[in-house]
């Protein structure tokens, strides 16, 4: 059983006598559906799995007679109601789905219906402003990241090297001994159905060859802090660059490319902030780069471009499950690399990925006007990086 903490959360969820709809949401390929069936497994309860993830196949009624065979599972030889679940993969792509969720889930409610409701969804944004919009009050979101070191080591086997080149993308996992199959599995069966499927379809976005352009620039730029204007000159866009923060606020959403603003201790100057680009997961990076794992291990700058982003990805999924916020910190030559907070927590980490001549220490400067709880150093004669990725990021801030 793998995504063992997934697992168990939802697991223990289901068995509260609390009911509120569960949300797994994540991109791609980081495990809901597994996750859903593996509980289905090992469940004593009745249970009904259902995907819309063929939109244009489905439809409100559809979702509708889903529903109704859910409550069929409540039935039970003795007339007395049993608790059933019904799990719904990628039902925020149908037209109107929370208006209907609501309207069955409160129908359910008003007449003592005990079905439990798992919805698994692949569009973060789009998922989230149904549940707004329609549904509050009436869910809890469980989000699911990429995987982890810790997690294809122990799936795979994989040793700190060929994860930090291969990433965390578990159904390519067995794809790595050919290379060229490999690639193109990640660019076009996840980057390019995300994009497609995740996005662009379900989305709002008036320049689609902007966007992807966009996801190339972060993939080759990230770890590295980029204004919007010098984004706009790289993409040859003389567009409003509100237009490339929005963008990259939906490739950051779906798992892509995210952008860390700059810490400052006040909300508006961090918005305004040049962000730090990352790709959210390393194999993003490797297979369009057309670099081999071989040729990489090689090219100091290359792979130490690579670890720097692994850390940062790292670092960006756990910041989504653990509850504390990822920044950045600049002033003038010096730098933090990431700063986690949470609370009035504050970790500063400066990672030494050899890729680049060091800028002069940032965390004795960004200790003198902030109050830092931890300051770390990762890799070199710091914290090993084998180390630092098997822990849960979260763990720093205590």
């Amino acid at each position: 059983m793998f995504r063992r903490h997934v697992f168990y959360t939802l697991q223990e969820r289901l068995a509260e006598k609390r009911r509120f709809i569960q949300v797994l949401a994540g991109p791609r390929q980081t495990g809901k559906t597994t996750v859903a069936r593996q509980w289905m497994e090992a469940t004593t309860s009745p249970a009904h799995y259902a995907s819309a993830d063929e939109p244009a196949l489905k439809s409100q009624a559809w979702l509708e007679q889903q529903w109704e065979t859910g409550r069929l599972q409540t039935r039970s030889p003795g007339g007395k109601p049993a608790d059933a679940v019904l799990i719904l993969d990628e039902a925020q792509k149908l037209p109107g789905w929370s208006e209907t969720v609501k309207r069955l889930w409160d129908a359910d409610t008003a007449a003592g219906c005990p079905l439990r409701v798992v919805l698994l969804g692949s569009s973060p944004l789009l998922l989230q402003q149904g549940l707004s919009e329609s549904l509050a009050g009436r869910f809890e979101v469980l989000p699911v990241a990429h995987w982890s070191f810790s997690e294809m080591n122990h799936a795979f086997g994989w040793d700190l090297e060929t994860y930090i080149y291969y990433g965390g993308y578990p159904g390519a996992a067995g794809l790595i001994e050919d290379p060229g199959r490999w690639s193109r599995y990640i660019a076009d069966s996840l980057i390019e159905t995300t994009v497609s499927r995740d996005i662009l379809l379900m989305t709002r976005v008036y320049k689609p060859a902007l966007l992807r352009r966009l996801f190339d620039l972060g993939c080759a730029y990230s770890g590295q802090i980029l204004s919007y204007q010098k984004m706009a000159g790289q993409l040859q866009e003389a567009g409003n660059t509100t237009t490339l923060a929005h963008y990259l606020d939906l490739l950051g959403a779906a798992g892509l490319v995210t952008g860390l603003q700059k810490y400052s201790g006040q909300t508006v100057r961090r918005r305004a902030s040049s962000p730090k680009l990352i790709a959210m997961n390393t194999a993003l990076m490797t297979a369009i780069s057309g670099t081999s794992f071989a040729q990489a291990r090689k090219n100091l700058e290359f792979w130490g471009r690579i670890v720097e982003s692994s850390v940062g990805a790292h670092l960006a999924n756990s910041a989504r499950t653990e509850g504390f916020e990822l920044f950045y910190w600049r002033s003038g030559g010096r730098e933090v690399d990431f700063v986690l907070k949470r609370g009035t927590n504050l970790a500063a980490i400066e990672v030494k990925s050899g890729h680049r001549r060091e800028s002069a220490p940032g965390i004795a400067e960004f200790s003198r006007k902030f109050k830092v709880s931890r300051k770390l150093l990762v890799g070199g004669d710091g914290i090993p990086l084998q180390t630092f990725l098997a822990e849960p990021a979260g763990n720093w801030l205590s």
